[in-house]
């Protein structure tokens, strides 16, 4: 990892300057102590990984999703350099989760509760991954329960992986996976997806017609923000049936059928926003423990003055890209 010398006056920050094209920048220091309010850690990133809905920001089409300096990284650990809570200590390594994808600093000041301790069992990779994971751990915490019910999985990348890793930990019958992409489904074969399906959403829609009792319990959409497939999880759904909106919608979506969704009395349920306290936490824990493996799921570790060839990869899945991991310089005073 490269060693900077700290500046009183400036540190690192990336910037999305056009679409699809992101650099490094520096920028004023951040605050001191005396400027925060209390219960603050000035946080320094040491190992990142790119996330889906960082590509909302990097691909800049989206109006609800303008960059601006500092995005986008979010899911990441590092070192408390100050404090001015009680929760943590200087030289703690956390992971912390900044406001809106703000993440992409030298250091940042970030509220404590934004934040849990790093499990010094997990690798380094394992305990960032903490961070995704809980997400799906809040996702299915709404569901009343996944036991022993047939699952249909739209998307086979790192959430959809991380999805089949929960599903099974949690006692789903059934676990079928949709993705065009047959490397993804392999992993989430190897990850106890027990069917999958290698097309598009619509011909597994279709196929789902075949399966008793009309179709999967519940239909999770992990396919992102690229690409709305709303409509074939109601098509795939049985009567009587749930679904689950993983993925970042678009602003509006138009077109959605929700006369057949209102004929088949399907449930529809949406997550955002996990508890640190209840799902970082246990997912940082599932790590730790290895009750989840979310070692599969590391294709790329990279250094931060990559980041465009980082971003580019892992936007385009190329070199089998999953999780792609970003290091970030080590400051020196």
């Amino acid at each position: 990892m490269v060693t900077l010398t700290l500046s009183e006056l400036s540190m690192l920050a990336g910037e999305i300057y056009q679409p699809n094209s992101i650099r490094l920048i520096d920028v004023p220091a951040a605050a001191t102590a005396s400027d925060v309010p209390a219960g603050q850690i000035l946080f320094e990133p040491q190992l990142a990984c790119l996330c889906g809905s960082d590509l909302l920001y990097y691909e800049a089409d989206n109006p609800g999703y303008m960059p601006h300096v500092g995005q986008s990284l979010h899911e990441m650990i590092g070192r408390v350099v100050e404090t001015t809570g009680d929760k943590f200590a200087v030289g703690d390594r956390v992971l912390a989760v900044p406001i809106e994808h703000y993440g992409f600093y030298g250091r940042y000041w970030v509220d404590q509760a934004r934040a849990v301790a790093v499990d010094p069992r997990c690798s380094d990779a394992a305990a960032v991954l903490a961070q995704p994971l809980g997400t799906v751990l809040f996702a299915l915490r709404r569901i009343p329960s996944v036991l022993a019910r047939r699952v249909m999985l739209f998307g086979a990348g790192p959430m959809g992986q991380l999805f089949v890793r929960v599903l099974k930990l949690f006692g789903a019958a059934e676990i079928i996976v949709v993705d065009p992409v047959r490397d993804r489904l392999d992993l989430a074969l190897a990850g106890g997806a027990t069917q999958v399906i290698h097309g598009t959403a619509a011909q597994a829609a279709a196929e789902a017609a075949s399966m008793p009792g009309g179709g999967p319990d519940l239909v999770i959409e992990a396919v992102g923000h690229r690409q709305q497939v709303l409509n074939e999880c109601i098509a795939a759904c049985r009567p009587e049936g749930e679904i689950l909106f993983f993925g970042v919608p678009p602003i509006e979506a138009n077109g959605i059928k929700l006369k057949e969704m209102f004929w088949k009395n399907l449930r529809m349920y949406t997550s955002v926003g996990p508890s640190f306290e209840i799902d970082f936490s246990l997912a940082m824990k599932m790590v730790a423990e290895r009750t989840i493996d979310v070692e599969p799921l590391v294709s790329h570790r990279m250094p931060i003055d990559q980041i465009q060839e980082a971003y580019d990869m892992f936007a385009t899945r190329r070199e089998g890209a999953m999780k792609v991991f970003l290091d970030f310089p080590a400051y020196q005073a």
